[in-house]
């Protein structure tokens, strides 16, 4: 199969607040008002962290049944460690993005814990989400 583009925009609106448009669906973030936003959203490390979550999310559900899982219900709970100061220019020691990001698994199914984990395992490794996290992307850019 060739390569699938997808893509999404993002618009200015009022404060830092803005409007991010893909596939005619679109949704606000903004900054907590701590951060200089007017706190309309999420901001976009937490979107983030909610991409790699329902990314992981949709992985479970989609292999299940390929690894006989007798799945119930699935939530996955995305926690990352970022020290704002490094965004902000207050600390130069400080990364700017994630220093950490961990993910629980609350699964109900049918099957061995043993079954279960090698299923974790799978899904850990073939989430596109988490994919781009661990093995960075070329990232390019233009300017108009």
């Amino acid at each position: 199969m060739a390569n699938v583009v997808f893509s999404a925009v993002a618009e200015m609106k009022e404060g830092l607040a803005t409007r991010v448009l893909s596939r005619g669906f679109e949704f606000i973030l903004d900054e907590p008002e701590d951060l200089g936003g007017t706190d309309t959203g999420m901001n976009p490390v937490e979107a983030l962290l909610g991409s790699l979550a329902a990314c992981k999310s949709i992985v479970v559900r989609a292999f299940a049944r390929k690894f006989r899982i007798k799945l119930k219900s699935v939530r996955i709970e995305v926690e990352g460690d970022l020290d704002p100061d490094g965004f902000l220019g207050k600390n130069k020691e400080a990364k700017i993005g994630f220093s950490e990001i961990r993910s629980h698994f609350v699964i109900e199914a049918d099957n061995t814990p043993e079954e279960i984990e090698k299923f974790i395992d799978f899904v850990e490794s073939n989430c596109p989400v988490q994919d781009t996290l661990t093995k960075v992307a070329r990232m390019s850019h233009t300017i108009n």
